[in-house]
């Protein structure tokens, strides 16, 4: 199993958030987790990365209890995150801002994942150099999910990764995104609704209210 998360209970304030979520995805696959805004989906995101600290449970990834790590340790287990607002830096170009991840965790084969990712999205390579303000925001989407691919060899967190964008570029987000099962990434999509992500996905999660239950899975996803 890839990721797997026991009883976890997430607090922010004093406020519970996140109450006694329990589910996993193997090691490969592409899982959906679709709730309103408010429900908890970012909450949960952002603890996986150790954004947030857990209040109580536990997250493991391939066998190692990563619950306690700090996020750039995580990093370090080549686990990355989509924010929902992209969060470019608007005067690097599209290169540099993709190419941050690989130099503030000292991944040796940056420019070599970077040409990798050119490969699977060649559009951005036409404007590596621009910066990253010139872009519209699908094309800066694209950029984010680009950036979260060179160090997120193993698992990939996408927060609302087609909110706000045009329906031609969601498409070809959408088949970004199914071209990395044949990398054999693992992928946890957040959605409001599962209308671009129900093709792509092996299971799916509803959160509501901080709690989660399943919605469509087949039989070699678990939700416990």
């Amino acid at each position: 199993m890839s990721l797997e998360i026991a009883n976890l209970d997430v607090s922010i304030e004093g406020i519970s958030i996140l109450r006694d979520i329990n589910l996993s995805i193997p090691q490969g696959q592409m899982a959906g987790l679709i709730g309103h805004n408010g429900a908890g989906k970012t909450t949960l995101i952002r603890t996986i990365m150790g954004l947030l600290p857990a209040t109580r449970g536990s997250i493991t990834f391939k066998g190692q209890d990563i619950s306690k790590l700090p996020s750039h340790r995580r990093a370090n287990l080549r686990i990355s995150y989509m924010p929902e607002d992209r969060r470019l830096i608007p005067d690097l170009t599209v290169s540099e801002n993709m190419l941050m991840p690989a130099w503030a965790n000292n991944i040796k084969d940056g420019e070599e994942r970077l040409k990798w990712v050119y490969s699977l999205m060649p559009e951005i390579a036409d404007f590596g150099e621009r910066k990253a303000l010139q872009l519209s925001g699908g094309q800066q989407k694209l950029v984010a999910l680009g950036r979260a691919l060179i160090p997120g060899r193993e698992l990939i967190l996408l927060d609302e990764p087609f909110e706000g964008v045009a329906p031609v570029l969601a498409r070809r987000l959408s088949e970004v995104i199914a071209d990395l099962r044949a990398e054999g990434l693992t992928v946890l999509i957040a959605e409001s609704d599962d209308s671009h992500s129900a093709d792509l996905v092996d299971a799916t999660w509803r959160i509501e209210r901080g709690s989660v239950s399943a919605g469509r899975k087949d039989p070699s996803a678990s939700l416990a």
